[in-house]
């Protein structure tokens, strides 16, 4: 699975619409709508705050592994 189809699967697992995340984002729901379609590439700094945010480790959310690790803690 890609990273922008990740994206959109933990969102609608979390029942939230994107205008919700895209505040979460700071940016406008537009943007974050081109991340999951794929048209934009989405910023390391934002995939990190939807890791923590889902509590999921960044490499479920770009795809390396479909295993659902736990965002790692300091």
């Amino acid at each position: 699975m890609k990273y922008n189809e990740r994206i959109r699967a933990l969102r609608e697992d979390n029942d939230l619409k994107q205008h919700q995340i895209a505040e979460l984002l700071r940016i406008g729901q537009k943007t974050y709508s081109d991340y999951e379609l794929g048209k934009t590439r989405i910023p390391l700094e934002s995939v990190i705050i939807l890791a923590e945010y889902y509590d999921v480790d960044l490499n479920y959310i770009c795809g390396v592994s479909d295993v659902k690790a736990r965002f790692p803690k300091k």
